[in-house]
């Protein structure tokens, strides 16, 4: 039985990390860590897991967890893991780290994008970016993994297919992404009121989100030369999901029976990744709860561009789905333990 610790417990991607691995087989939460609600009942701030869980919250110390638990998931802001990590820690457990702290390779970039100082720079280098899809056999021999985030999860996923072949021109790649108002955090801001977000659609951080270098980085691996790209996210009135509509030109004429084999021969052992038949958009509404992604294209022979498709829920495959994902490989696991959702509705 793998033991966990949860740094973040009280976060809405630390309650999903919750809700997940009690349904997990082979693992169990020793450690419900929040700042904000320690000694305080973890039913009692998710009043859904009255009876499921009769825990109380802990404080965040990562070097006491450590000592306790096989596993820690740090579900918490930027700075903070970056901040905790050191090499004592990681000789007695593995982390799974939900913020950026380790996405990005070059620390510069991290530190201009995000603003703060790289507290841990030292461990840039070993730590596994965790999109199982991509570097399964790498996250498989990993003590730390840092986690995708939500937008690039399905941003990439449902362009990578293109990139690595080499079909497109990524100089010409836009992302269009909407987000519901989960991937802001619990924490209460004025812009994520019910009233403030409510009958309405906005665009934010227009040529300047956070999650631009981190897709381009990505894309940039599979592409073998630098890609840059246009990524604007949009916030819309619903509490989950992700839809990503991405524009490229076509390098070359090509049919859809093309395109249709690259994407299934990329996804076909890919149990979380759905292609969908021709003519199918992906929707949030069927993939809520879930850890699935379904992903799909068009072909605009008018303009010479494709038009790819993907759409998740952005708290599992964008955050805790995929985290428990990274789990299993991790400790040899089936990768899909915990995590055979099948997606809600309505």
């Amino acid at each position: 039985m793998i033991k966990v610790g949860i740094i973040g417990a009280t976060g809405y991607a630390g309650a999903e990390l919750v809700r997940l691995l009690l349904g997990h087989k082979d693992a169990r939460i020793v450690w419900y860590g929040s700042r904000s609600y320690v000694d305080k009942k973890y039913a009692d701030i998710y009043q859904n897991m009255f009876q499921l869980v009769d825990d109380k919250c802990l404080d965040d110390n990562m070097e006491e967890m450590a000592k306790q638990v096989d596993v820690i998931f740090t579900a918490t802001p930027q700075g903070l893991c970056a901040s905790l990590v050191n090499e004592d820690i990681l000789n007695k457990t593995k982390i799974i780290d939900l913020s950026a702290d380790f996405r990005i390779k070059d620390v510069a970039v991290y530190e201009k994008w995000y603003g703060i100082e790289h507290k841990a720079p030292g461990y840039i280098k070993e730590a596994v970016y965790g999109l199982c899809e991509v570097n399964r056999e790498k996250v498989k021999k990993a003590r730390l993994v840092a986690n995708p985030g939500c937008y690039p999860t399905c941003s990439f996923l449902s362009v990578y297919p293109m990139v690595k072949e080499g079909l497109i021109d990524p100089s010409t790649l836009i992302i269009d992404a909407k987000s519901g108002t989960s991937g802001a955090g619990r924490g209460a801001k004025v812009d994520n009121l019910f009233c403030e977000v409510n009958e309405n659609i906005k665009a934010y951080g227009v040529a300047g989100h956070r999650h631009t270098p981190e897709i381009e980085e990505q894309l940039s691996y599979a592409a073998g030369e630098p890609v840059l790209i246009n990524f604007t996210p949009h916030l819309v009135p619903m509490q989950r999901g992700i839809l990503v509509t991405a524009y490229a030109s076509l390098k070359k004429d090509v049919s859809y029976e093309e395109i249709k084999e690259i994407y299934d021969r990329y996804y076909q052992e890919e149990y979380f990744v759905r292609v969908l038949d021709k003519d199918i958009c992906p929707q949030t509404r069927w993939v809520e709860g879930s850890n699935f992604v379904d992903v799909n294209f068009k072909i605009d022979p008018r303009t010479k561009r494709i038009i790819m498709m993907g759409a998740m829920d952005n708290l599992v495959k964008g955050a805790a789905g995929q985290a428990v994902q990274n789990m299993n490989l991790m400790f040899g696991l089936d990768e899909a333990e915990g995590l055979r959702l099948a997606p809600l509705f309505p």
